[in-house]
């Protein structure tokens, strides 16, 4: 059951956004709407302090009064800008998703090789989903699914049903459709790929490692992940090396 006042709706007096402007305006300075740069560095703080709480006690302990009182904000901000808790947890998932994908050229306009192009993205995303954080971050979400539908219903949204949604568009390309066999499609093929670049997705989530693998090491994953995949799905399987 959810905490009591961590409603996601808004109080029935809904500050405006000018009342949460005067809120994350400095103690001490003039008074009026600050800066952009302020407020922005403000939110990012908000996300980061949020996203470090979850990952230390959970999602379901966590309270917004915790957050709000962490980041130095009032609990209206949270839920003027994010509609409380699943809000905000949306939030930080898909900053830190978008910002860690950041480097690669969009998937739909990239019109570099296949093989390169998988294997940026390959090497990414196994990045990503090894990093100590990321793990912990699934772990809980796993852990809580049950208690709190929600955000297991926010997770998939803006983290692995986003990059699912990516591929299924590149392989849906015009000019990369072709490639594969007809009988697949642009969807079974986004899940196999990220099937055969995961691997063993259950001991990686119950048997962590103590550090993240080096690049030379995921590299190596990558390569036999992208081969195991490219060998079943192409029309004209890679000649064997």
């Amino acid at each position: 059951m959810p905490d009591p006042g961590l409603s996601d709706t808004l109080p029935t007096d809904s500050p405006t956004d000018t009342d949460t402007a005067q809120e994350l305006s400095c103690c001490g300075k003039p008074a009026g709407r600050p800066r952009a740069a302020d407020m922005e560095a403000r939110m990012e703080n908000l996300l980061h302090t949020a996203g470090c709480l979850f990952l230390e006690k959970g999602y379901g302990k966590v309270s917004l009064e915790m957050i709000a009182r962490e980041a130095h904000v009032a609990v209206r901000t949270i839920y003027v800008k994010f509609g409380g808790k699943s809000g905000l947890f949306n939030a930080v998932v898909e900053q830190r998703r978008a910002a860690y994908f950041s480097t690669m050229p969009a998937l739909e306009t990239d019109m570099r090789p296949l093989a390169t192009i998988l294997g940026e993205f390959g090497l990414l995303f196994v990045q990503l989903v090894t990093m100590p954080a990321a793990i912990r971050l699934n772990r809980m979400v796993v852990a809580e699914a049950a208690t709190h539908p929600e955000l297991a219903e926010t997770f998939y949204k803006v983290g692995p049903g986003q990059t699912r949604e990516m591929l299924t568009r590149f392989f849906s390309r015009p000019d990369i459709a072709p490639l594969f066999r007809a009988e697949l499609t642009a969807s079974v093929m986004a899940l196999h790929l990220l099937n055969c670049l995961l691997g063993d997705q259950m001991s990686r989530l119950l048997f962590p490692p103590p550090a993240q693998p080096d690049v030379a090491q995921l590299r190596l994953k990558v390569a036999a992940g992208l081969d195991l995949f490219l060998r079943g799905t192409l029309r004209q399987p890679p000649a064997a090396g």
